[in-house]
């Protein structure tokens, strides 16, 4: 957890980078720092999970100013960032903010100032801007549509009967939020794809910990609805930007399953037995008409959802 100083506007940016078997994806990021971090005072910390491929070598060979910190295991994301966070809270005179990264997003030119300038701004109703997020585009250079909603049985819905980018014109219809000029101007969202995020040190210390039981998919999500109970907002910066290489959870069913459990373990988090039985349904209608349609990965998110026990565990590598 990080410290609580007594001046948040006091000491570097922390830069946090959870990693897992890394080594392919880490030189290039490590090597778009200087220009992305450009006119910040930045240090690194790198939460290793156990890599086999010799990522944590890799770091302190080309980045030996870095703390790297060897979690022993593979924890988890949430559990590496907070890793990250309680070696940062470390330093002497702290830190004045973080900002969470993956090993294969490559910051442009001045991102990280951006998304750091923009925290703490006032906005109505009495809150501040605690989570700060950049424009993301694909390798190939295309938008990717980053801002979500909060999960409703109505979203769900939307996404199962006509696919969440259709529905995601509509608000009541889709999580995702595709309307272009949402992402031309400073939008606040419910949350934020977690690729990058710079979070200020009060949203930090009012929040506490990342959420370890969720282990990949989800973390994010529940941290910025937790920033947003505590009066913090998540918000676009479109100033900055950075291309994110991307995962393979579209793909592979064991991921596939694993955010698509999490989403339905948050939504239970945050609402009652009924509700999330039939979120659940609407989730399950959304996977089985994938998997209808060939695709291996809802067919295996399907055939969870329907396991009762499913939901009662927590998924884990």
């Amino acid at each position: 957890m990080p410290s609580r100083h007594p001046d948040p506007g006091t000491g570097p940016v922390a830069v946090l980078v959870v990693t897992w078997n890394s080594a392919r994806v880490l030189p290039a990021f490590l090597a778009s720092l200087p220009e992305g971090m450009a006119g910040l005072d930045w240090r690194l910390v790198v939460a290793d999970n156990d890599s086999a491929d010799g990522t944590a070598d890799l770091v302190r060979s080309l980045a030996p100013d870095a703390t790297v910190v060897q979690t022993g295991r593979n924890a988890g994301y949430a559990a590496g960032v907070n890793v990250a966070l309680a070696a940062a809270a470390g330093w002497e005179g702290g830190f004045r903010a973080a900002l969470v990264c993956n090993p294969d997003v490559r910051m442009r030119p001045g991102c990280a100032a951006r998304l750091v300038d923009a925290l703490d701004a006032p906005l109505s109703g009495g809150r501040r801007v605690g989570i700060s997020v950049p424009l993301l585009y694909e390798e190939d250079g295309t938008l990717h549509h980053s801002l979500r909603r909060e999960s409703r049985v109505t979203r769900a819905l939307g996404e199962a009967v006509i696919g969440n980018r259709r529905a995601g014109r509509y608000p009541l219809l889709s999580e995702l939020v595709t309307d272009p000029a949402a992402y031309r101007r400073a939008t606040v969202a419910d949350w934020a794809t977690g690729a990058l995020m710079a979070l200020s040190r009060p949203c930090l210390d009012a929040c506490g910990p990342w959420d370890e039981s969720f282990f990949l998919y989800s973390e994010e999500t529940e941290y910025c609805l937790r920033a947003r109970d505590h009066g913090f907002a998540t918000r676009l910066e479109p100033a900055a930007s950075a291309v994110h290489l991307g995962g393979d959870s579209q793909v592979s069913p064991r991921l596939w399953t694993l955010l698509t459990l999490n989403r339905v373990r948050l939504y239970g988090r945050r609402h009652g037995p009924a509700a999330t039985a039939a979120f659940r349904a609407a989730v399950l209608l959304r996977e089985t008409s994938r998997a209808a349609l060939g695709r291996p990965a809802s067919l295996a998110a399907a055939r969870a959802l329907a396991t009762p026990s499913a939901l009662r565990t927590t998924p884990g590598p």
